[in-house]
């Protein structure tokens, strides 16, 4: 076992330097439209001519394909328990993005045996060179495996509400990635905001909170607003920006995207990878 764990340690540092950017989306609390936000901010990159794949990353709880309404040719359950690769998992939209589907039904808990990882290392490694964007959806409640994937992707996008209970929970969720000594950089977003000012006064209170007790720098991307457009998109299955281009919500969620493409340079770490670094995590 140790033999075959340092072959994937040496055989995971010879990397291409035109990896993917990998981005978590992540919420303290469900309910706060995190997968929503996950999908049209995919649809969006790929708008601007991005190669976007969407992991859902909800393991057993995923719900990606429900709103879009597709029908997942296979899904990560096809990996995690026969022997599809990662690439056989990927399934294309009419939108022009790519995603895999958590499926439904899974153990939260499963254990990922060393062979098991050393398949999705490899899978990860080769769908990077494939893509401009990564996006891992992230589940409310956690699994070990997504945790460490958590801690590995180079940017990681905290959805919170105005709700104190939210903003609550999205710093908890800030103060763990911290202490788990992540490498991402946290940008902010505020959703379902009666108002712009309740929206910003949200995001800046987080922001101040989290350089205050955590010494860590956040962007803030921006406000999203209560939109009775998102749930009839829900309903018809489709997304919101898709549906409904020129609504209130549709235009401020561009305007996050291209903030967030304005803060990022596109360049990458040479120094580091996020497969170097979530083999790391795993082998700690």
């Amino acid at each position: 076992m140790k033999d075959q764990a340092e072959k994937l340690r040496l055989k995971m540092t010879s990397l291409s330097k035109n990896n993917a950017k990998t981005i978590a989306v992540v919420s303290g609390k469900g309910g706060v439209g995190k997968s929503n936000i996950s999908i049209n901010i995919a649809l969006l990159l790929n708008k601007k001519k991005k190669r976007v794949l969407l992991f859902d990353f909800d393991i057993g709880m995923g719900n990606v394909n429900i709103i879009l309404g597709k029908q997942a040719r296979l899904t990560l359950s096809d990996f995690l328990y026969e022997e599809a690769t990662l690439t056989d998992v990927v399934n294309d939209t009419h939108e022009g993005f790519s995603y895999i589907a958590a499926g439904n039904g899974l153990n939260e808990t499963i254990q990922i045996d060393e062979r098991m990882l050393a398949r999705l290392l490899d899978g990860l490694r080769e769908l990077q060179q494939q893509y401009d964007y990564i996006i891992f959806d992230m589940g409310a409640g956690a699994s070990a495996a997504s945790l460490k994937v958590l801690l590995a992707v180079d940017d990681i996008l905290i959805i919170s509400t105005p709700e104190p209970t939210a903003i609550t929970d999205a710093y908890s969720m800030m103060k763990f990635i911290c202490l788990e000594g992540a490498a991402g950089n946290f940008f902010l977003i505020c959703n379902r905001a009666d108002t712009e000012r309740q929206g910003r006064e949200t995001l800046e209170r987080l922001k101040q909170t989290v350089l205050k007790f955590l010494h860590k720098e956040s962007v803030m991307l921006g406000v999203l607003p209560e939109d009775s457009h998102v749930r009839k998109a829900v309903i018809n299955q489709t997304a919101f920006t898709t549906a409904y281009p020129n609504s209130n919500i549709s235009v401020k969620m561009e305007t996050i995207v291209q903030s967030y493409l304005n803060e990022n340079n596109l360049g990458y770490k040479e120094t580091d990878s996020f497969i170097n670094r979530l083999r790391r995590f795993f082998f700690k």
